[in-house]
């Protein structure tokens, strides 16, 4: 079964390019996908199979397929999804705090992936599950997961470049001084710990920038935004700066008002991968991170 994937009609400015260049130009249509719809799938123009080599004429109807994932290996469980948006390429969800996104060696299944291979088998639908930004298991908001190849890819590359915006708010110990700052400071693994981040020199560069929302004595409300995706990263850059996270008593939290880190993924900002139109998805803070708002900036 072939699953299709992209399709175009070449305009007046794609005429005389290869449908190869055009492709990987203008789709974002990676070497690897190519060259598995060559060999695997199909390409067609205009309803006929055609090599990559060929030049377009304006007006030509182009298709790519790829045989259909033969659907992923997490063990389907049906659990409730609050699904904020899905398409044929994209699959959002507001994921709750402490749920694991993929299976682990300690959470074999009972995780997102679980829930979400059982929703689309539902559905008739044999997909791998592809995550776009993983959240942390006591991390709540907003999760996108990629619905093909093709789409994952076009992600890949939104988050290299720095077009998908990912903006947080947290709850930190101690009054923040600036409104606003960046954090650029390298993030690795502490030498005693295969879990444990820290700041070092020789760590993954790692940039946040932080705007304050509110403060009070004992604790500050921060919107943050992710210019880069190191695991753990806000946990540990505003550690680095004196300001853990409230819950998060791995970086130095404590647990008096909340019982996990008190991090939510609340807004989501990028172009759509097929039609390029401005997507964005906001989640308001769950209920847990709502009572000490309430208790500290009402």
């Amino acid at each position: 079964m072939l699953e299709e994937l992209l399709q175009f009609t070449a305009t007046e400015q794609e005429a005389g390019q290869t449908i190869r260049d055009v492709l990987q130009k203008h789709y974002g249509v990676s070497r690897r996908l190519l060259v598995r719809a060559k060999y695997q799938g199909n390409i067609t123009r205009n309803g006929v199979p055609v090599y990559v080599t060929e030049r377009l004429q304006p007006g030509d109807r182009v298709t790519i397929a790829v045989p259909a994932d033969e659907g992923e290996t997490v063990q389907p469980e049906p659990m409730p999804l609050a699904i904020r948006f899905e398409d044929e390429d994209i699959l959002v969800v507001a994921k709750p705090a402490g749920l694991v996104v993929h299976p682990t060696g300690n959470h074999v299944s009972g995780t997102l992936a679980n829930g979400v291979v059982a929703y689309w088998q539902v559905k008739g639908e044999a997909r791998k599950f592809r995550p776009v930004n993983r959240l942390d298991k006591d991390t709540s908001g907003l999760l996108i997961v990629a619905k093909n190849q093709w789409a994952h890819e076009q992600f890949s590359r939104m988050q290299k470049e720095r077009t998908l915006l990912r903006t947080y708010q947290a709850i930190v110990h101690g009054r923040v001084g600036p409104d606003e700052g960046v954090v650029d400071a390298p993030i690795g693994l502490r030498n005693d710990s295969i879990i444990t981040r820290e700041v070092r020199p020789d760590g993954q560069s790692a940039v946040t920038r932080f705007r304050v929302l509110a403060r009070h004595q004992e604790t500050s409300w921060l919107e943050l935004r992710l210019e880069t995706g190191r695991t753990h990263q806000i946990r540990v850059h505003m550690s680095h700066l004196g300001h853990p996270l409230l819950g998060d008593d791995m970086y130095g939290g404590r647990r008096d008002y909340i019982g996990r880190q008190a991090l939510h993924a609340v807004k989501l900002s990028f172009l759509h991968p097929r039609d390029k139109r401005q997507m964005e998805l906001n989640e308001p803070l769950p209920e847990d991170m709502q009572e000490v708002v309430a208790r500290f900036f009402s």
